[in-house]
Protein backbone atom coordinates (compact mmCIF):
# COMPACT_ATOMS: atom_id res chain seq x y z
CA UNK A 1 0.00 0.00 0.00
CA UNK A 2 1.27 3.89 -1.11
CA UNK A 3 0.48 6.38 1.61
CA UNK A 4 -0.21 9.24 0.46
CA UNK A 5 1.72 12.58 1.12
CA UNK A 6 0.45 13.83 5.09
CA UNK A 7 2.07 17.34 6.49
CA UNK A 8 3.18 16.80 9.92
CA UNK A 9 3.47 19.74 12.68
CA UNK A 10 7.13 20.52 13.95
CA UNK A 11 7.69 22.51 17.31
CA UNK A 12 9.72 25.55 17.17
CA UNK A 13 8.99 27.50 14.16
CA UNK A 14 6.22 29.72 15.13
CA UNK A 15 7.86 33.18 15.04
CA UNK A 16 11.24 32.34 13.58
CA UNK A 17 12.63 34.59 10.96
CA UNK A 18 13.91 32.63 7.66
CA UNK A 19 15.83 33.95 4.82
CA UNK A 20 14.84 31.71 2.02
CA UNK A 21 16.92 32.37 -1.28
CA UNK A 22 15.84 30.84 -4.27
CA UNK A 23 12.12 31.05 -2.53
CA UNK A 24 10.25 31.99 -5.37
CA UNK A 25 9.79 29.12 -7.72
CA UNK A 26 10.16 25.36 -7.13
CA UNK A 27 11.20 23.41 -3.75
CA UNK A 28 12.20 26.87 -2.29
CA UNK A 29 8.51 28.53 -2.99
CA UNK A 30 7.53 25.07 -1.58
CA UNK A 31 10.28 25.89 1.48
CA UNK A 32 8.14 29.23 2.07
CA UNK A 33 4.53 27.59 2.34
CA UNK A 34 5.87 25.09 4.37
CA UNK A 35 7.47 27.10 6.83
CA UNK A 36 4.76 29.42 6.93
CA UNK A 37 2.11 26.95 7.59
CA UNK A 38 4.27 26.64 10.81
CA UNK A 39 4.22 30.60 11.54
CA UNK A 40 7.62 31.49 10.42
CA UNK A 41 7.97 34.88 8.84
CA UNK A 42 9.70 34.83 5.55
CA UNK A 43 12.33 36.92 3.59
CA UNK A 44 12.38 35.61 0.12
CA UNK A 45 15.29 36.42 -1.69
CA UNK A 46 15.73 35.54 -5.71
CA UNK A 47 16.77 37.07 -8.62
CA UNK A 48 13.28 36.47 -10.35
CA UNK A 49 11.66 39.96 -9.23
CA UNK A 50 8.25 39.14 -11.04
CA UNK A 51 7.92 35.36 -9.06
CA UNK A 52 8.66 37.17 -6.22
CA UNK A 53 5.97 39.78 -6.22
CA UNK A 54 3.36 36.53 -7.37
CA UNK A 55 5.13 34.23 -4.56
CA UNK A 56 4.87 36.87 -1.69
CA UNK A 57 1.18 38.05 -2.96
CA UNK A 58 0.32 33.97 -2.53
CA UNK A 59 1.41 33.68 0.43
CA UNK A 60 0.66 36.70 1.88
CA UNK A 61 -3.14 35.58 0.59
CA UNK A 62 -2.74 31.94 2.39
CA UNK A 63 -1.12 33.14 5.53
CA UNK A 64 -2.27 36.82 6.48
CA UNK A 65 -0.68 35.96 9.82
CA UNK A 66 2.91 35.88 8.46
CA UNK A 67 4.99 38.47 7.83
CA UNK A 68 6.88 38.47 4.35
CA UNK A 69 9.37 40.02 2.88
CA UNK A 70 10.97 40.01 -0.41
CA UNK A 71 14.51 40.86 -2.05
CA UNK A 72 15.46 40.63 -5.39
CA UNK A 73 19.59 39.61 -6.02
CA UNK A 74 21.88 37.54 -6.47
CA UNK A 75 23.79 35.01 -4.06
CA UNK A 76 26.47 35.09 -6.16
CA UNK A 77 26.32 39.09 -5.17
CA UNK A 78 28.04 39.37 -2.01
CA UNK A 79 26.93 42.88 -1.53
CA UNK A 80 23.05 41.62 -2.06
CA UNK A 81 23.38 38.61 0.19
CA UNK A 82 24.29 41.12 2.73
CA UNK A 83 22.00 43.54 2.32
CA UNK A 84 18.96 40.69 2.70
CA UNK A 85 20.62 39.15 5.58
CA UNK A 86 20.17 42.91 6.76
CA UNK A 87 16.60 43.73 5.33
CA UNK A 88 15.72 40.33 7.69
CA UNK A 89 16.68 41.53 10.74
CA UNK A 90 15.21 44.75 9.89
CA UNK A 91 11.81 43.40 9.32
CA UNK A 92 11.85 40.86 12.02
CA UNK A 93 14.60 41.80 14.83
CA UNK A 94 16.99 38.33 13.82
CA UNK A 95 17.66 35.29 10.98
CA UNK A 96 17.11 32.48 12.72
CA UNK A 97 16.77 30.25 9.77
CA UNK A 98 18.78 30.42 6.83
CA UNK A 99 17.23 27.71 3.43
CA UNK A 100 19.84 28.23 0.47
CA UNK A 101 17.53 27.19 -2.01
CA UNK A 102 19.23 29.05 -5.14
CA UNK A 103 20.81 26.81 -7.89
CA UNK A 104 20.80 25.99 -11.38
CA UNK A 105 21.36 23.14 -13.39
CA UNK A 106 24.39 22.44 -15.81
CA UNK A 107 23.47 18.95 -18.28
CA UNK A 108 26.45 19.09 -21.24
CA UNK A 109 29.12 16.45 -22.71
CA UNK A 110 32.41 17.27 -19.91
CA UNK A 111 34.32 17.57 -23.42
CA UNK A 112 31.84 20.33 -24.49
CA UNK A 113 31.42 22.02 -20.90
CA UNK A 114 32.88 25.61 -21.26
CA UNK A 115 34.87 27.19 -18.88
CA UNK A 116 32.29 29.98 -18.26
CA UNK A 117 29.53 27.14 -17.49
CA UNK A 118 31.78 25.40 -15.12
CA UNK A 119 32.53 28.97 -13.41
CA UNK A 120 28.58 29.61 -13.66
CA UNK A 121 27.50 26.46 -11.81
CA UNK A 122 30.29 26.39 -8.97
CA UNK A 123 29.57 30.39 -8.60
CA UNK A 124 25.86 30.03 -8.20
CA UNK A 125 25.63 26.48 -6.49
CA UNK A 126 28.69 26.19 -4.16
CA UNK A 127 30.53 29.73 -3.72
CA UNK A 128 26.59 31.19 -3.44
CA UNK A 129 25.80 28.74 -0.85
CA UNK A 130 28.97 30.05 0.87
CA UNK A 131 27.82 33.52 1.06
CA UNK A 132 24.78 33.12 2.11
CA UNK A 133 25.69 30.85 5.13
CA UNK A 134 28.75 33.06 6.17
CA UNK A 135 26.63 35.92 6.34
CA UNK A 136 23.77 34.49 8.13
CA UNK A 137 26.23 32.71 10.84
CA UNK A 138 28.27 36.06 11.35
CA UNK A 139 24.61 37.07 13.17
CA UNK A 140 23.87 33.91 14.46
CA UNK A 141 27.07 33.72 15.93
CA UNK A 142 26.07 36.48 17.66
CA UNK A 143 22.71 35.42 18.83
CA UNK A 144 24.16 31.97 19.88
CA UNK A 145 21.55 30.06 17.86
CA UNK A 146 20.75 29.33 14.55
CA UNK A 147 19.75 26.99 11.89
CA UNK A 148 21.39 26.57 8.01
CA UNK A 149 20.04 24.29 5.46
CA UNK A 150 21.61 23.96 2.08
CA UNK A 151 20.01 22.34 -0.66
CA UNK A 152 22.34 20.10 -2.64
CA UNK A 153 21.56 17.04 -5.06
CA UNK A 154 21.37 13.18 -4.54
CA UNK A 155 24.13 13.95 -7.19
CA UNK A 156 26.30 15.22 -5.20
CA UNK A 157 26.49 11.91 -3.70
CA UNK A 158 26.69 10.31 -6.75
CA UNK A 159 27.90 10.48 -10.40
CA UNK A 160 26.40 11.36 -13.68
CA UNK A 161 27.00 11.83 -16.95
CA UNK A 162 27.32 15.29 -18.42
CA UNK A 163 26.91 16.26 -14.92
CA UNK A 164 30.89 17.20 -13.97
CA UNK A 165 30.06 20.89 -13.21
CA UNK A 166 26.61 20.21 -11.24
CA UNK A 167 27.99 17.47 -9.08
CA UNK A 168 31.38 18.78 -8.63
CA UNK A 169 29.48 21.50 -7.07
CA UNK A 170 26.74 20.02 -5.18
CA UNK A 171 29.38 17.61 -3.47
CA UNK A 172 31.41 20.52 -2.59
CA UNK A 173 27.84 22.19 -1.15
CA UNK A 174 27.75 18.46 0.86
CA UNK A 175 31.61 19.05 2.32
CA UNK A 176 30.75 22.47 3.19
CA UNK A 177 28.16 21.42 4.96
CA UNK A 178 29.74 18.97 6.94
CA UNK A 179 33.04 21.80 7.77
CA UNK A 180 30.35 24.93 9.06
CA UNK A 181 28.78 22.32 10.90
CA UNK A 182 31.55 21.42 12.47
CA UNK A 183 33.12 24.99 13.12
CA UNK A 184 29.79 26.90 14.05
CA UNK A 185 28.36 24.28 16.78
CA UNK A 186 30.19 25.86 19.56
CA UNK A 187 27.87 28.75 18.50
CA UNK A 188 24.83 26.75 18.35
CA UNK A 189 24.25 26.72 14.85
CA UNK A 190 23.00 23.26 13.27
CA UNK A 191 23.98 22.90 9.49
CA UNK A 192 22.33 20.25 7.28
CA UNK A 193 22.25 19.19 3.57
CA UNK A 194 19.55 18.18 1.59
CA UNK A 195 19.47 16.56 -1.45
CA UNK A 196 16.99 15.93 -3.55
CA UNK A 197 16.27 13.01 -6.15
CA UNK A 198 14.04 13.83 -9.23
CA UNK A 199 11.40 15.70 -7.95
CA UNK A 200 8.70 17.15 -10.36
CA UNK A 201 8.81 20.36 -10.60
CA UNK A 202 8.01 23.01 -13.41
CA UNK A 203 11.52 22.82 -14.72
CA UNK A 204 11.23 18.79 -14.57
CA UNK A 205 8.20 19.27 -16.30
CA UNK A 206 9.79 21.51 -19.13
CA UNK A 207 13.04 19.34 -19.62
CA UNK A 208 10.14 15.92 -19.80
CA UNK A 209 8.51 17.87 -22.38
CA UNK A 210 11.50 18.44 -24.61
CA UNK A 211 13.16 15.10 -23.88
CA UNK A 212 15.95 15.97 -22.11
CA UNK A 213 14.53 13.77 -19.22
CA UNK A 214 12.80 9.97 -19.97
CA UNK A 215 10.23 10.23 -16.93
CA UNK A 216 9.62 6.50 -17.87
CA UNK A 217 13.60 5.85 -17.20
CA UNK A 218 13.24 7.62 -14.00
CA UNK A 219 10.48 6.58 -12.70
CA UNK A 220 11.47 3.15 -13.13
CA UNK A 221 15.16 3.12 -11.54
CA UNK A 222 13.31 4.87 -8.46
CA UNK A 223 11.84 1.87 -6.17
CA UNK A 224 9.24 4.19 -5.10
CA UNK A 225 8.02 3.95 -9.21
CA UNK A 226 7.92 8.01 -9.32
CA UNK A 227 8.70 11.78 -9.17
CA UNK A 228 9.21 13.23 -6.25
CA UNK A 229 7.07 16.24 -5.16
CA UNK A 230 8.63 20.10 -3.77
CA UNK A 231 5.74 19.60 -0.80
CA UNK A 232 7.86 16.41 0.40
CA UNK A 233 11.23 17.33 -0.04
CA UNK A 234 10.33 21.35 1.82
CA UNK A 235 9.08 18.05 4.93
CA UNK A 236 12.43 17.81 5.17
CA UNK A 237 13.11 21.27 5.53
CA UNK A 238 10.88 22.04 8.38
CA UNK A 239 12.06 19.08 10.32
CA UNK A 240 15.15 19.81 10.17
CA UNK A 241 14.81 23.19 11.39
CA UNK A 242 12.16 22.34 14.10
CA UNK A 243 13.24 21.55 17.36
CA UNK A 244 12.73 18.03 17.01
CA UNK A 245 16.03 17.84 15.26
CA UNK A 246 17.42 19.66 17.72
CA UNK A 247 20.51 16.88 17.97
CA UNK A 248 20.69 16.76 14.13
CA UNK A 249 23.91 18.25 12.40
CA UNK A 250 26.56 17.69 9.64
CA UNK A 251 24.47 15.59 7.23
CA UNK A 252 23.30 15.21 4.05
CA UNK A 253 20.23 13.66 4.07
CA UNK A 254 18.23 12.42 0.91
CA UNK A 255 14.65 12.62 -0.72
CA UNK A 256 15.24 10.25 -3.82
CA UNK A 257 12.36 7.88 -3.11
CA UNK A 258 15.48 5.12 -3.07
CA UNK A 259 17.00 6.27 -6.65
CA UNK A 260 20.41 5.64 -5.34
CA UNK A 261 19.98 2.35 -3.43
CA UNK A 262 18.98 0.89 -6.53
CA UNK A 263 22.31 0.18 -8.93
CA UNK A 264 20.63 -1.30 -12.14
Amino acid sequence: MTRSFAPATYPGLEGRAVLNTGGAKGIGYAMANAFARHGADLLLMDMDADALATAAKTLRRDFPHVRIETYAGSVTDEAAVEAACAACEEAFGRVDILLTNAGISMNRPSTELTLNEWRRAVDVNLTGTFICAQAAARRMIAQKDGVILNTASMWGLASSPGRAAYCASKAGVISLTEVLADEWAEHGIRVNAICPGYIRTALTDELIGKGTLDLARIETRTPQGRMGTPEEVAEMAVYLASDAAVFVTGHAHLSDGGFLVRTF
